[in-house]
């Protein structure tokens, strides 16, 4: 299947050079472009892309305010890529908390721009290698308080469910989660999908994110 793209950017250079870039990788089609976050609801519901590249800085409506809209509309599956000059903390913690599936600057090459469409058309999460650290960073430091929230609702997992989630959160796909825990594949699916419903999350992205602010998990060295 043809994954559809839509391009939100205020940049026109910016929306036709990654069209251009896109379009020719094979399996993706760009249907759409928009030019601010009011533009990108309003094309994505007529164009219902699988995926939307989205810049964060843009007039009338910004990126992380539209991805939010975008994510929690009933029913939603489209996924967000954010894509940004900018890799401050803030900008990456409130993309993914406000439902994006990636987080990419814009210097990445075609290469990784294309590979970052897939990987997040395919339900997977995905950062910038150069900001992991930092946002890990900030999963913990967020994690650190007396209550954590969420931490109430990791008791309705079971035993198995919490260590899958943990595995999400350390960046394991289902194949590697799968050899790990020495499953099949299909058993650890299984699993992704009932950790979700249970949370009430929409994917995987969400997931790890709960994982980390709940206090579930704790990156070694924070």
């Amino acid at each position: 299947m043809t994954i559809r793209v839509l391009i939100a950017d205020d940049q026109m250079m910016v929306r036709q050079g990654f069209t251009v870039l896109l379009n020719a990788e094979p399996g993706i089609e760009v249907v759409g472009q928009a030019v601010d976050g009011v533009d990108a609801l309003e094309k994505a519901a007529e164009l219902a892309p699988d995926v939307v590249l989205m810049d964060i800085r843009m007039p009338r409506l910004g990126g992380i305010d539209a991805t939010r809209r975008l994510t929690a509309a009933p029913g939603a599956t489209v996924r967000v890529l954010v894509l940004t000059t900018f890799d401050l903390d803030e900008y990456v913690y409130e993309a993914l908390r406000s439902g994006a599936s990636g987080f990419l600057l814009k210097d990445a090459s075609a290469a990784e721009l294309a590979q970052a469409v897939r990987v997040v058309a395919a339900g997977d999460a995905l950062l910038a290698p150069n900001i992991t650290k930092r946002l890990i960073a900030e999963f913990s430091r967020v994690s650190r308080g007396p209550r954590p929230p969420g931490r109430e609702r990791v008791g309705a997992l079971t035993e198995r469910e919490t260590e899958v989630l943990s595995l999400i959160a350390q960046g394991l796909s289902n194949a590697e989660t799968a050899v790990r825990l020495v499953v099949a594949e299909q058993t650890v699916k299984t699993h992704v999908s009932r950790i979700l419903v249970k949370l009430g999350l929409r994917d995987r992205t969400q997931a790890a994110v709960f994982a980390y602010e709940s206090g579930l998990v704790r990156p070694a060295g924070y």
